[in-house]
């Protein structure tokens, strides 16, 4: 004949059952993530990413040295008034035969006014053509603004509605591009072209484009 337990008994069976039920709840495998939960870890995976994209650029050693998509690519085609000969149209075509370089200036830019004294100083002691893109201005105010420092300009052609320079991807003035002597942009240069960017960066450069002619 089999135990019949007392109540009490059957309490303390009830309440042992329930703690190892409790147990194997506690120690079983966590769910896998939902579809909710991964679709908020993408937009923080992207922010994350950002975060270490900006990061590296911040710390870049010359933040003129910004990447430019023409590149070994030619210099696009245009055709553009000349600033200081209205009858008189500049193409592309004027930009070739030597290694040069395109500066984009404006009289509202006050980083041009500083980078200018070393822009004559180049076109008048290297040997190098300067060519001139007046970006977003007025003609009589660049004409004046020539007049007073100097102009160093083997052309000037006039953007006054930007879209040579959009075409070029300027963010700006001051930007200089160095070509060869086929047109084709091999640098890029953000900001003020002082003296010792001219000697250790534009100079070596030219030197070894016009070794390849």
């Amino acid at each position: 004949m089999g135990k019949v337990n007392t109540p009490l008994e059957d309490r303390l069976e009830g309440s042992l059952e329930g703690s190892l039920e409790g147990n194997v709840e506690d120690n079983a495998e966590p769910e896998s993530l939902g579809p909710l939960n991964k679709t908020l870890l993408i937009p923080l995976l992207v922010f994350l990413v950002l975060v270490v994209v900006l990061a590296i650029g911040f710390k870049l050693e010359d933040p003129h040295l910004l990447p430019s998509a023409l590149i070994n690519r030619p210099f696009p085609e245009f055709e553009l008034v000349d600033l200081n000969d209205e009858t008189r149209l500049i193409t592309k075509k004027d930009l070739l035969g030597d290694v040069s370089l395109v500066n984009v200036w404006a009289t509202w830019c006050p980083n041009c006014v500083v980078e200018h004294p070393e822009l004559i100083r180049i076109s008048e002691q290297e040997q190098v053509p300067v060519f001139g893109i007046n970006y977003n201005d007025r003609s009589d105010k660049a004409r004046r603004w020539l007049a007073r420092y100097g102009d160093p300009y083997k052309r000037i052609m006039v953007d006054d509605k930007g879209t040579l320079g959009i075409d070029l991807g300027v963010y700006g003035a001051p930007e200089t591009f160095l070509l060869d002597a086929d047109g084709v942009i091999q640098y890029k240069h953000i900001g003020i072209v002082s003296n010792r960017v001219w000697r250790e960066t534009l100079l070596p450069l030219i030197a070894h484009l016009r070794e390849k002619e």
